[in-house]
């Protein structure tokens, strides 16, 4: 298949063939896209998706990476990367944000203007585009408590405007995960607050993160959904797993709802992993707990 339509849409800086998913996300783990392609606009998103789409072409699309395990074989087709779609707007008690701005900067640049909402996320990696996507959540909040207004690519190439009412978010949950659009910006609604009433509560909760996660570990956050009424890393520490590894893909020793890498962890050793901890809640607590991470690439 003839791909050198990409580079009339894109310079050679945002083509990358071959590239291996392991260095485009927290877990370290995926191999090789055929092409990965890093869009610095929506104008461009929308037209490498038209012409995917013309040509048959399977097309991925991620963010930051960081609620992604990539299969060992990687991804076939085009790789479609937000993070390099960066504008970032305070309007008023609005923030609107591309897609590809991280979680990290926009609580932070809220904070800057004294405003209230997405304190609990100024410690969550990844982009806004991805937060949005799976109404992302800590300490209380979640994505969905904020979200205003969101724009969207489908996979014709075509934009789209949604408002909060209409984004179906539930846990961790959303609209576009029954549509499959792609979000291209997001605008927060937040509430004027003090910035050191703000910065207090960020670094509060980040306090916390650092006491109780394993930050200094590649991991995709915590692995699992929370059922109703359980909390999967008590249910783990319950049943002795921390510290349980497959490979290199381990039980966290610090926070039992983290899987982590711990060096060189293959997508399959992840997944057996996945595999033998959902066997033994099931068993022990007749519980089935649903992986958080989104897990692509080619079988």
């Amino acid at each position: 298949m003839d791909f050198n339509f990409l580079y009339d849409i894109l310079d050679d800086r945002q083509i990358k063939e071959l590239e291996p998913m392991s260095r485009h996300t927290t877990f370290g783990i995926g191999g090789p896209a055929d092409f990965f392609l890093l869009p610095a606009s929506k104008d461009e998103l929308c037209e490498v998706v038209r012409e995917t789409k013309s040509r048959g072409i399977p097309l991925t699309v991620m963010g930051g990476g960081a609620n992604l395990l990539v299969r060992d074989k990687g991804i076939r087709g085009i790789v479609v990367c937000t993070s390099r779609m960066q504008k970032i707007a305070v309007n008023g008690n609005r923030i609107c944000a591309e897609a590809g701005v991280s979680t990290v900067r926009t609580a932070r640049e809220a904070c800057k203007a004294g405003l209230s909402g997405m304190e609990f996320a100024g410690g969550i990696p990844g982009t806004l585009g991805g937060a949005a996507y799976m109404n992302a959540g800590a300490y209380g909040g979640e994505m969905s408590q904020i979200v205003a207004e969101i724009t969207s690519c489908d996979m014709e190439g075509h934009l789209h405007h949604y408002y909060g009412h209409e984004l179906e978010y539930s846990y961790r949950h959303s609209l576009f995960m029954n549509n499959h659009e792609i979000i291209v910006d997001v605008t927060l609604a937040m509430t004027p607050a003090p910035k050191d009433v703000i910065k207090e509560k960020m670094d509060e909760y980040n306090s916390r993160r650092k006491e109780k996660q394993p930050l200094q570990d590649r991991s995709a956050g915590s692995t699992f959904k929370r059922p109703t009424g359980h909390f999967v890393g008590q249910m783990l520490e319950t049943l002795g797993l921390k510290g349980f590894a497959v490979g290199d893909a381990q039980v966290s020793t610090k926070h039992a709802g983290f899987l982590v890498n711990k060096g060189n962890a293959s997508c399959n050793d992840m997944l057996h992993l996945i595999s033998e901890i959902q066997t033994r809640v099931k068993t022990e607590f007749d519980v089935d707990i649903e992986p958080e991470v989104r897990i692509i690439g080619e079988e």
